[in-house]
């Protein structure tokens, strides 16, 4: 096995390490104080535009779209150790790069499932960041972690779809940006399982769309995000050719959304883990207890060292996992995508936990970045799909050789 990275990585990589020293750490105090005194606590600050247009002029834009047609045509492989470097910032370095969710699992179902006229409708904009969407997938009153419950409904009335239904944690909905809703719902519940669901595209501004709160996580808005919306659909109507792909198709776009988003959202959570053992080991060396530094004391070292083996373990697991959907595709990685999601969010949570432990009242403060990024390791429990989800799935491959024919 070559673990080199190609030229163009490396190239890359180089580039986005120098535009993350340069511009985007310096500018996570900016946008705090930025954030403090805005008016609307969802809309994009003034910092975020000027990354943006630093990150396009240095040629870093789109880089998670495998379609060179519309993006950086990057292979799962050239993409994670870039996806790991903007996971230090998690809050500014994705976005600045327009790679931020759920922007980019819509943009990749537009680019894959859209018609033309939808591409150009929204895919475009969103591929220039003018714009921001949202994924309403989520529902309150059903188990949302088994897809068959999507109770929301969409049914057809002519040349229109009339959607009924509510939904909860539609990331990216509250910020004014947000112009398009991907809004998964039930077409045809007397159809089998696995083909009862739909996916429709309604814009934001459409007549009984209520967009009614923002979910915090943690205490945290995630205003930077775009937050967590809940909606209600009332009798919302969209035009016929606003449906991806076909009806009954929800379910298999869910999938093929949803196996790049979660290896995107490892390879960051990597970069997270990379941040937290630096500021323990910052930490580690500047403080005193007990009469010799943090970095003397054992407990303290067992830490730093399981961080960096966990690390290493993760990275190369989610290096496989990516060259294996380059390679034999998302359903030959499902294993592996499957043991990703389950392993790196409570790594990192772990790894992420020890840095606040080190850093005592301060490591659960505002004044260093840990809690933030705890909060969103612990989220990440639960995104695209719990770890008991998961569990199950991949235990049931596993027996599946050994429970006979």
């Amino acid at each position: 096995m070559d673990f080199l990275y190609d030229e163009r990585t490396r190239e890359l990589q180089q580039r986005l390490l120098a535009f993350m020293d340069e511009h985007v750490y310096p500018a996570e105090a900016t946008h705090a104080e930025q954030s403090a005194v805005a008016e609307n606590e969802w809309a994009r600050l003034p910092v975020m535009a000027e990354l943006k247009a630093e990150a396009r002029r240095r040629g870093l834009w789109n880089l998670f779209l495998p379609n060179a047609e519309h993006g950086a045509g990057l292979t799962n492989l050239q993409y994670a150790p870039l996806a790991e470097i903007t996971g230090h910032s998690p809050h500014l370095a994705p976005e600045a790069l327009n790679c931020a969710a759920p922007d980019t699992g819509n943009m990749e179902v537009l680019a894959e499932f859209g018609t033309p006229e939808q591409r150009k409708r929204w895919l475009e904009p969103l591929l220039e960041g003018e714009i921001r969407s949202a994924f309403c997938m989520t529902e309150p009153e059903v188990a949302s972690s088994d897809a068959a419950n999507i109770a929301t409904r969409i049914e057809r009335d002519g040349d229109e779809y009339v959607i009924n239904g509510r939904k909860w944690w539609s990331s990216g909905a509250m910020a004014p940006e947000c112009e398009i809703l991907i809004v998964m719902g039930r077409t045809d519940p007397d159809a089998p399982k696995h083909r009862q669901q739909s996916m429709i595209l309604v814009p934001r501004d459409t007549p009984g769309v209520d967009v009614r709160r923002g979910m915090h996580v943690f205490g945290y808005t995630d205003g930077a995000h775009g937050g967590h919306a809940e909606i209600v659909f009332d009798n919302v109507r969209v035009p016929a050719g606003n449906l991806i792909a076909g009806e009954g198709e929800g379910f298999a776009i869910a999938q093929a959304r949803l196996g790049p988003g979660r290896i995107h959202h490892c390879m960051r959570l990597i970069g997270m883990a990379e941040r937290g053992l630096e500021l323990m080991c910052r930490r580690a060396v500047a403080r005193t207890a007990f009469g010799k530094p943090l970095a003397e004391q054992g407990v303290i070292q067992e830490w730093i060292a399981e961080s960096r083996v966990r690390i290493e373990q993760l990275r190369l697991l989610v290096l496989k996992t990516a060259w294996l959907m380059d390679t034999v595709g998302n359903k030959g990685a499902h294993t592996e995508i499957q043991a990703i999601k389950i392993a790196t969010p409570s790594t990192v949570e772990w790894i992420l936990d020890k840095a606040i432990q080190a850093h005592g009242g301060g490591g659960v403060s505002q004044d260093f970045p840990l809690a933030q990024l705890w909060a969103g390791a612990r989220t990440l429990r639960f995104a695209d799909g719990p770890d008991e989800v998961h569990r199950r799935s991949l235990a049931r491959r596993e027996l599946r050789p050994y429970l006979g024919s």
